[in-house]
């Protein structure tokens, strides 16, 4: 019996990457859920989306706490009747040298961008498993590929993304849950907007199609992954990063 997708969940929505991740589920004929805990933007984004046409939920959530995650599902299965796609976009960073990084930093970091992933995971699989039909996919970074001076804590959790996301792959398979990842390289967003002049050419020098990513390349290689065209894809990570990994 065929299974006909509706339902996604995308956390960190509200803004950036993962805004461009809803927009075009909502594009691709997904209800979507624009969980952020960012409650106004989230909202204005829904409405965005609902004076379009699309529909979508925001459920203000911060995905280091079980409580809140639970909630999330729970609001989404009560607005929409299942989940089956999750797209784990919330991430934040403290930049500092090793040296110099607190306890608090590396914590937070770790809080929200790896155990926010798989308290996510863990609360939507329990969703899609009843149905036998689900679709996972991790933001992870070339940062947890190669590793980024002054950014142990950021690096480190995209690193355990990787892992994550291999893990739940093999674990899920066998309920029809594909577990995949999307590694962004330099992506243009308000966060890299922010970076030197000086920083941002020396990013460029490093790939070799010689521009920038747009959250829209991340949102493509996200909407591949959950598509039927990817039905025998899992475990995997696509690297969006115009050649800088290789």
């Amino acid at each position: 019996m065929s299974y006909e997708p509706k339902v996604a969940i995308v956390t960190g929505a509200a803004q950036g990457i993962g805004k461009a991740i809803a927009f075009r589920l909502a594009q691709a004929g997904y209800q979507v859920v624009i969980s952020d805990i960012l409650s106004d933007a989230a909202q204005a984004f829904v409405k965005e989306l609902e004076q379009q046409g699309f529909k979508a939920l925001a459920v203000k959530t911060d995905v280091a706490r079980s409580e809140e995650v639970k909630n999330l599902m729970a609001a989404t299965i009560e607005k929409f009747d299942s989940i089956d796609v999750l797209v784990n976009n919330a991430g934040i960073t403290r930049d500092n040298l090793s040296m110099r990084m607190t306890e608090a930093d590396w914590d937070v970091v770790l809080d929200i961008n790896l155990k926010g992933s798989f308290l996510c995971a863990q609360a939507a699989s329990k969703y899609m498993m009843k149905q036998k039909y689900g679709r996972i996919v991790n933001i992870a970074s070339v940062s947890g590929l190669l590793g980024t001076a002054g950014q142990a804590n950021y690096a480190s959790s995209k690193a355990g993304v990787v892992a994550l996301t291999k893990t739940l792959a093999r674990e899920l398979a066998s309920r029809n849950i594909t577990v995949n990842a999307v590694a962004p390289g330099f992506i243009l967003t308000e966060m890299t907007e922010k970076l030197p002049d000086k920083v941002k050419e020396e990013y460029l020098t490093q790939i070799p199609l010689g521009r920038a990513g747009t959250p829209e390349d991340v949102a493509n290689a996200v909407k591949f992954l959950i598509s039927e065209d990817a039905a025998y894809i899992t475990g995997i990570t696509i690297v969006v990063s115009g050649g800088m990994v290789m």
